[in-house]
């Protein structure tokens, strides 16, 4: 592995002991924050207080090793960074509940001007 593959493993390995990626609703901690954001992406940085839940919504993330099945399930190969798997984020996930079903739904916004069609 190389220094950075090593740096970033170490640091997504730190992220998950302090329980980033875990809880739902208002305990859910996002494991990539705002403030984290090292690598400028299009748009502002922006942190919101969910009327829902009550907590700070930030950039959120899936678990690494659920990314990796579903990279190995469509044949593709899975992000990585000098041959370490990098953690896979979202834009939004939802936590949906009826009296009989809990389930995510995952939503990822984009500017239409963004998107590339085939």
């Amino acid at each position: 592995m190389s220094k950075r593959g090593a740096r970033i493993a170490k640091l997504q390995e730190n992220y998950i002991k302090k329980g980033r990626g875990a809880g739902t609703g208002a305990d859910y901690q996002p494991f990539i924050q705002a403030h984290d954001n090292k690598i400028a992406s299009e748009g502002w940085i922006t942190r919101h207080k969910g009327w829902k839940t009550g907590r700070i919504h930030h950039t959120l993330s899936f678990p690494l090793e659920r990314t990796i099945e579903i990279a190995k399930k469509l044949g593709i190969q899975h992000p990585h960074v000098d041959g370490t798997a990098v953690v896979m984020t979202t834009d939004f996930r939802l936590s949906l509940s009826t009296p009989k079903v809990k389930k995510d739904a995952i939503r990822t916004i984009k500017p239409i001007s963004s998107v590339s069609f085939f």
